[in-house]
């Protein structure tokens, strides 16, 4: 389920935390008293409030006193089963909201309060029933529709879930939560133009809803609406300038638009206020990169890698970073972690490869290449690699078996063909590397400017000549 929230400053809430904090005093005071008789009222206003302001085990105490004194009373076995729901005692609460049912049956706030615990309890029929009962006391009650639509979206049956809050919605057209969830299920069916509706219709009742503006600003993402989406995020840290998910969200935007330094910043703003952003320090140090400052790079892959030691992708571009400043071994250490972490991982296997070629290690390269077939075995880049590293190695028949698995992967590809015709020619195979050449050329004729400055002796025979005139 989405994550609803209305926000409210922190001034507000402590002075209403105060105001109902006396008033719970005021009532303990005249129930110890013994007058708890001519001030049943009260109770119930202060029950009202505790539950309100999730006060539950305050709420429970007062409920408790008044049903000693009226222990048939429907409405205060509800409010108890409403405390006990709120204090996660589910099976302790679907007890007294049967109390309640019992003494008031078919009642239909108390079967959508029954359902809630029912939910939470992973009694999904149950729960279902309750509500269906409910809206057949209760044709248009929306808190009904609106909870049939959180069991089917925990269930992740959003098609449905939409249906339920759209009937909830046209009930009452300010019932904010509705479309808030609206929004959350039509962004799960990738009906981005129906939740953006959603969350507008929401922030139309909730404009102040820090989260809104964050959910309807990662739709506009999805719909690669980039600068409206930044204008989302924006207002949303505006109203709540502690949400590191909404700078976060902007720096990704900002960085798919080039604008890169900007999207740093939010990133870094992203990390001060949660310094266990781990993927905050690699989009930084993923900037850096781009931007080429290895050093920078370095320093926020390492500590993306401090805060997640398994985070495989860090190591390997820190790896590569390494490799781009020299430090070989460092970068083979990267390699060799980052093949530790992910297991099936191409691309560390291929970068360890990578290294190993460039450091003249060409057997430990060819292994690595082979791990690395052995995730992605019809990879034309990975196969092209070994094939190059055969070559180098002297190993001809090797090479030339793997550069015919790059024709067979990738036909459309010169630089396989015209490989071969080195090979060929180096094995006194003239015909065979002619063929080669022929292929090359007819797919790339710029092998032929390249040939003729490799071979130049070769290029200027009359044979090679009547040869090329047949191409």
């Amino acid at each position: 389920m989405s994550f609803f929230e209305s926000d409210f400053s922190e001034n507000s809430y402590e002075a209403s935390n105060k105001r109902v904090n006396e008033e719970i005093e005021k009532i303990k005071k005249i129930i110890d008293s013994g007058s708890i008789y001519s001030c049943t009222e009260s109770v119930e206003e202060v029950i009202g409030s505790c539950i309100e302001n999730e006060k539950f085990e305050d709420a429970l105490f007062f409920i408790n006193q008044l049903i000693e004194i009226a222990p048939y009373n429907s409405d205060y076995w509800l409010k108890k089963g409403v405390a006990l729901n709120g204090l996660f005692n589910y099976s302790d609460a679907i007890v007294c909201f049967d109390k309640s049912l019992s003494l008031n049956p078919g009642d239909s706030e108390t079967l959508v309060d029954k359902a809630a615990a029912e939910e939470n309890l992973g009694l999904y029929q149950q729960a279902k029933e309750s509500l269906e009962e409910a809206l057949l006391k209760d044709p248009r009650n929306e808190e009904a529709f609106f909870s049939l639509g959180v069991l089917c979206q925990h269930q992740e049956r959003y098609k449905d879930a939409a249906g339920y809050f759209e009937k909830a919605s046209e009930i009452d057209s300010e019932f904010a939560e509705a479309f808030f969830e609206l929004g959350f299920c039509y962004e799960n069916l990738k009906d981005y133009s129906n939740a953006l509706t959603a969350y507008d219709k929401y922030l139309d009742i909730e404009p102040y809803s820090a989260n809104g503006w964050y959910n309807r600003g990662i739709v506009l993402g999805k719909m690669n609406s980039l600068e409206q989406a930044i204008n989302s995020y924006d207002l949303a840290v505006s109203i709540k300038e502690d949400f590191p998910s909404a700078w976060f969200n902007k720096g990704n935007a900002l960085a798919d638009l080039g604008r890169l330094h900007q999207a740093i910043e939010c990133f870094k703003k992203s990390y001060d206020l949660d310094n266990s952003d781990d993927a905050s320090c690699y989009n930084i140090a993923n900037i850096y990169e781009e931007l080429g400052d290895t050093i920078n790079a370095i320093k926020f892959y390492s500590e993306a890698v401090r805060l997640n030691d398994n985070y495989y992708e860090a190591y390997l571009a820190r790896g590569y970073c390494y490799d781009t400043a020299g430090k070989y071994q460092l970068a083979l250490k990267d390699f060799n972690k980052a093949i530790t972490l992910s297991q099936n991982n191409a691309d560390a296997w291929s970068a360890k490869a990578d290294l190993e070629y460039s450091l003249g290690q060409l057997q430990d390269a060819v292994s690595s290449y082979k791990e690395a077939l052995k995730v992605e075995p019809e990879s034309f880049e990975i196969w092209l690699h070994i094939a190059e590293t055969y070559n180098e190695m002297g190993n001809w028949l090797e090479a030339l078996s793997a550069f015919d698995y790059c024709i067979k992967l990738n036909p459309a590809d010169a630089s396989a063909y015209y490989a071969k015709a080195k090979i060929n020619f180096l094995l006194s195979r003239t015909m065979e590397a002619v063929d080669c050449l022929k292929h090359a050329f007819s797919i790339d004729p710029e092998f032929q400017a390249e040939f003729a400055k490799e071979y130049p002796e070769i290029k200027s025979s009359r044979l090679f000549k009547k040869l090329l005139d047949e191409i």
